[in-house]
């Protein structure tokens, strides 16, 4: 069994030595070590979109994440038609902050009410702030969400705004993540 020692690494890190790691086995079992919650679960849901099975076990302040790898099981792949939004802001425009408030409000509430939705929504650099407590479009986020518009928000910019436990809607992904996201995409579509 392959071992993938990824304590102490910053993400994308733990995630890319993971699925080296699985490039390089046709079957067969890693076990990858984290020390933090955002790499257990990206790590976890990397193992799940590669279709493969995956125990975690917590020791000594690590997380452990047995992986198995059987021959001739397909990645799970995005469905082709697949609108992807990149939020890199808090506010919508460029000019009086006010106004980029209102805008961004106004332009999530119309997505709730536009077909078709966006598959996945990705959260970066102060986008952060609005999946966040006390976001003026927490509202229209939370809708989108139970309407099944996926939220992944930067685990790095969440924790350099100190919001990480004051996330609200959507997971916490790592560059890794949002890059498959963009490049499984039909169409991206960026804000800020």
């Amino acid at each position: 069994m392959k071992e993938v020692d990824a304590r102490g690494l910053t993400c994308p890190q733990p995630v890319i030595l993971t699925k080296k790691a699985l490039e390089e086995i046709q079957e067969g079992e890693i076990i990858a070590i984290v020390d933090n919650i955002t790499a257990k679960e990206n790590v976890s849901r990397l193992a799940a979109n590669l279709n493969c099975t995956f125990e975690v076990s917590d020791k000594e302040g690590c997380h452990f994440i047995r992986i198995r790898k059987v021959a001739g099981k397909e990645a799970v792949k995005d469905s082709g038609g697949a609108i992807v939004i990149i939020v890199g802001t808090d506010k919508l425009g460029q000019g009086d902050e006010a106004l980029g408030s209102l805008l961004m409000k106004s332009y999530t509430y119309a997505l709730t009410e536009i077909a078709p939705l966006p598959k996945t929504m990705l959260f970066l650099n102060s986008g952060v702030k609005l999946t966040s407590e006390g976001s003026p479009v927490l509202e229209n986020l939370e809708k989108l969400s139970g309407m099944g518009v996926e939220m992944i928000n930067c685990g790095t910019c969440l924790d350099f705004y100190q919001l990480k436990d004051k996330l609200k809607v959507g997971s916490i992904g790592n560059m890794y993540s949002i890059i498959e996201k963009m490049h499984a995409a039909a169409k991206v579509i960026t804000l800020g």
